[in-house]
């Protein structure tokens, strides 16, 4: 029954998505960490989101800044190397603390950063930062977007080159968690394998509704939009934070 559940999730935060270019990967994290040791939630929501990023980078594909996405993934292997070194595992009250924590980045002030993906140095630091927040809290979205916001991109070739980019973050975090699981498969808890089978068309199908919706979005409603809904979401995790670190005290 959970595992259902978690499919319809998936199709609605993918289609959250594909409309903001974030956000659903926001929900997903969460609903998957109520359900699911840390590890198999890290391993599942990023098979999902890869799958769910790369539908719409391909939906999107005309509209891929490529030099973008060419210096984002210097500073993702950058920090993947290092990661190699790295032992972490993190409970679930971290998990929800660091994914309430990461909304509020979406309202650093434009100016206060200057930072613009489009040139080289910072586009390499956004592969960088982006990738090593998604492996410790599962999510960067709001992280990724203040890479973005200065940028002189349509709200078009933000969700496109957004998305290409979390391809290369998802997989650094499947490979992290999955790696030192390998040998303990049935201790991981990962939901069946028709679950994937069925998550990727889901996935998919969430990828072109999305986009359909933002093919009527102003680019002003774009933004205002994405910062209500993340920030919403912030709240409610730091919450459930705060809870789990009640009970566990």
């Amino acid at each position: 029954m959970i595992a259902w559940l978690l499919l319809l999730v998936v199709f609605i935060t993918s289609t959250v998505s594909g409309v903001f270019g974030m956000a659903g990967g926001l929900m997903l994290m969460g609903a998957l960490a109520l359900v699911l040791p840390v590890s198999a939630a890290m391993i599942t929501h990023g098979a999902v989101q890869i799958v769910a990023n790369g539908s719409r980078a391909v939906l999107h594909r005309q509209h891929i800044q490529w030099r973008i996405i060419l210096m984002y993934a210097a500073g993702s292997g950058a920090v993947t190397t290092l990661l190699a070194f790295v032992s972490y595992a993190p409970s679930k009250a971290w998990v929800y603390l660091l994914l309430g924590l990461v909304p509020g980045l979406a309202w650093l002030p434009k100016d206060m950063l200057r930072l613009d993906a489009a040139r080289a140095a910072h586009g390499a630091a956004c592969g960088f930062l982006v990738t090593g927040l998604n492996v410790a809290a599962g999510v960067a979205g709001p992280l990724l977007d203040v890479f973005f916001v200065r940028t002189a991109l349509t709200r078009h070739q933000i969700v496109a080159t957004k998305a290409a980019t979390q391809v290369f973050s998802h997989a650094v975090k499947v490979i992290f968690y999955g790696a030192p699981l390998l040998a303990l498969s049935a201790a991981t808890r990962l939901p069946p394998w028709w679950f994937f089978a069925l998550a990727a068309p889901l996935t998919i199908a969430g990828a072109v509704v999305g986009g359909r919706i933002l093919d009527r979005l102003s680019d002003v409603n774009f933004i205002r939009y994405t910062r209500l809904i993340v920030t919403a979401l912030g709240v409610v995790y730091l919450i459930q934070a705060a809870m789990l670190f009640a009970d566990a005290g």
